[in-house]
């Protein structure tokens, strides 16, 4: 792959055949940034897993860096002055399933309580192509609405591996401090090493990289995700 010369010149700051700490690393990628505009930084993390195998969790990043999200809640009437109340953006049963049916999708994350998830497992071709169907596993279906609520709009997280066992997840934007980006990034490392199955056999982690969107990658030293 041919890369312009911004790129070959921002990689040369970089050591290819080293592992980084978390700090230098973050740093490093702040002194190797050259786009105008603010990059996300980009974690990409290989993990040993089998075919049956899979890690999913959600956290709250310590340093947010994405505008606040747009919650909608489907919930029973008597239920929707307090889902307003804790902050959704709308909230309500029945009609609003059929907007969504209908198309509108004004909207960043939806929630769900137990009780509605019968009529929302309808919207399955609507949310789901998009990632927003709501799922016990990420904390979007539940009775607790205001708890909900108040962790998506503070940037609750998911994480999860795809097809290759490889966690792709943004982490910080290239104008935050670099010792921002790296509690972020520690953050995660560690909830990865917690989601570790007790089956595995070998090094779990088996790569960690950072990125710019635009720069190149850093690999990070890996064997603090251990656990």
């Amino acid at each position: 792959m041919k890369h312009g010369k911004n790129y070959v010149n921002s990689s040369k700051k970089v050591d290819r055949e080293r592992e980084y700490e978390v700090d230098e690393a973050c740093a490093l990628l702040k002194e190797a940034k050259f786009a105008k505009f603010d990059e996300t930084v980009e974690l990409h993390v290989r993990l040993n897993l089998k075919k049956s195998q899979s890690v999913r969790d959600t956290l709250v990043l310590p340093h947010q860096f994405r505008a606040e999200k747009r919650v909608l809640v489907f919930c029973k009437s008597e239920r929707v002055k307090e889902a307003l109340d804790a902050g959704a953006a709308v909230a309500g049963a029945d009609e609003l399933i059929e907007k969504v049916k209908g198309g509108w999708l004004d909207f960043d994350i939806a929630v769900a309580t137990p009780d509605m998830m019968k009529d929302v497992g309808k919207l399955g071709m609507v949310l789901g192509r998009r990632g927003l169907m709501p799922n016990p596993k990420t904390g979007t279906v539940t009775f607790e609405i205001k708890n909900a609520i108040d962790e998506l709009r503070k940037g609750r997280t998911e994480f999860r591996t795809d097809k290759t066992g490889i966690i792709h997840l943004a982490v910080g934007k290239t104008s935050m401090e670099a010792a921002q980006i790296a509690e972020n990034l520690r953050l995660v490392l560690a909830e990865i090493g917690r989601k570790r199955p007790s089956d595995v056999k070998g090094e779990f982690v088996q790569s960690v990289y950072v990125a710019s969107t635009m720069g190149p990658s850093v690999r990070v030293a890996q064997a603090k995700v251990e656990r």
